[in-house]
């Protein structure tokens, strides 16, 4: 007699879902957040959560209201809307994995970190094309030993005094300082990687806001749970209440991470690392443990490229059976993989690390993100029926989502704009083309997930 599929409870899914999150955002978006808001930023920290609570609040809504599950599909919006926030998936989850790449070469080589960069993409391209995914298991043990590095990096912190002149007398001055030392490029022989950050960041009255939307970097793989869709056991309350618990679990380890690293580096050193654990680590007088959070950097950084560029190529591979993007990109190979996808968007993550630093990368990730999730809401108003306090929490959440969006660096910003114009345009020629001679496409969702891990 066959053995059942296994069915993932909600427990293991909010450990996949921690996982989703404890990845680059954790090792490097504070540092910008603090560039934008000073000592203040923490506060962009909650509003970030907040932010990504709405979104889970709409997923669950969107999966209980109608039997096509928490993602966009045609009739929720009309069907530019709908390419448009597959698009900004694609988008973000590739600028992702340039950020992740990015900050795997800061973590692993200061001195030299794009050539780390380029090896780490072009590795887990090659992992990819063999269909090597992220299991539960490694999930679970990923999740337990950011935790224990997190709770040693707060400890060092903690008991650590800021080096002398790192405390600013106000926010301003310092964000100030701090973004010139970054984004100037030239970087200094103690810090020689700094300059590869490329923040960008524009302190000013917002920045608290903008803390916000670079902290929200750590949320992106809220999603993840809705992707497991039937590996779940009881879907409906694994994707209402595994999100929710990881937002709120990490954003606990957030607030206390950030207080330790503005008690033991201050608030100009912090905003102008490029890997502020690391940093606070070396301050502290704890070389040894410093290699301890590089390691747990590198795998973290490393998983979450992986995560990213997977379901980046999965994504892109669903679109071109729907017609939606060249075919050729549908290809898969003997074991299954969208080889081909694999490839091309490998090659295009490689291009970004290369052209941006990390942080503008993530700044392009949220961006992007923002845009999909800003949609989702939109969907859930347009829900006929729908009870008054999720139209709130919809309303809310959407216009949170565009007001992170605003605040966004600008050019960052205009490069999301450009990508997201560029995509949407290839998927309408591509689904023109593929269009049947009666003028109906292939039928299908809109928004590409991949297969559970």
């Amino acid at each position: 007699m066959p053995r059942p599929p296994y069915r993932m409870p909600t427990a293991t899914a909010v450990v996949v879902a921690l996982a989703a999150m404890f990845g680059t955002g954790l090792y490097a978006a504070l540092a910008p957040a603090a560039a934008s808001a000073g000592p203040w930023f923490p506060l962009g920290v909650l509003l970030a959560a907040l932010v990504a609570l709405g979104v889970v609040a709409s997923t669950a809504h969107l999966a209980t209201a109608r039997p096509a599950g928490p993602e966009l599909v045609r009739g929720d919006l009309p069907a530019s809307a709908v390419r448009l926030g597959a698009v900004a998936r694609l988008v973000s989850r590739v600028a992702a994995a340039a950020a992740a790449a990015g900050v795997f070469g800061a973590y692993v080589l200061p001195t030299q970190p794009l050539p780390v960069a380029v090896v780490a993409v072009l590795a887990v391209i090659a992992v990819n094309a063999a269909g090597v995914r992220v299991s539960p298991a490694a999930s679970g043990g990923l999740v337990v030993g950011t935790v224990l590095v997190l709770v040693l990096v707060a400890g060092v912190g903690l008991t650590t005094d800021a080096p002398e002149g790192a405390g600013p007398s106000s926010a301003m001055p310092a964000a100030e300082l701090a973004v010139g030392a970054v984004a100037d490029g030239a970087g200094t022989p103690d810090d020689p990687v700094a300059g590869t950050l490329q923040a960008a960041v524009e302190p000013g009255p917002l920045g608290v806001l903008t803390a916000a939307a670079f902290a929200f970097f750590v949320f992106t793989g809220l999603a993840r749970v809705a992707e497991l869709g039937g590996s779940l056991r009881d879907p409906m309350r694994a994707i209402r209440r595994a999100p929710t618990i990881a937002v709120l679990i990490t954003t606990g380890l957030l607030l206390v991470l950030s207080t330790a690293l503005l008690h033991g580096l201050g608030v100009e050193r912090l905003a102008a690392s490029p890997t502020p654990l690391a940093s606070l680590m070396d301050t502290g007088g704890s070389p040894a443990l410093g290699v301890l959070v590089r390691i747990a950097a590198a795998a973290g950084t490393a998983a979450a490229l992986l995560g990213a560029l997977s379901r980046a190529a999965a994504g892109a591979s669903r679109l071109a059976l729907e017609g939606e993007l060249p075919a050729v990109l549908g290809r898969g190979g003997a074991r299954g993989t969208p080889w081909v996808a694999d490839l091309v968007l490998g090659g295009l993550t490689l291009l970004v690390a290369l052209a941006v630093g990390p942080i503008t990368a993530i700044a392009i990730a949220v961006g992007a993100c923002l845009v999909h999730h800003a949609l989702l809401h939109v969907a859930v108003l347009r829900l006929p029926g729908r009870p008054a306090a999720v139209a709130f929490v919809a309303g809310a959440g959407g216009t949170g989502c565009l007001v992170l969006i605003a605040v966004l660096p600008l050019w960052p910003l205009l490069v999301t704009a450009a990508a997201l114009a560029a995509g949407w345009v290839l998927c309408a020629v591509s689904a023109r083309s593929a269009a049947t001679p009666g003028g109906e496409q292939v039928a299908g969702p809109a928004d590409p997930e991949e297969r559970a891990a």
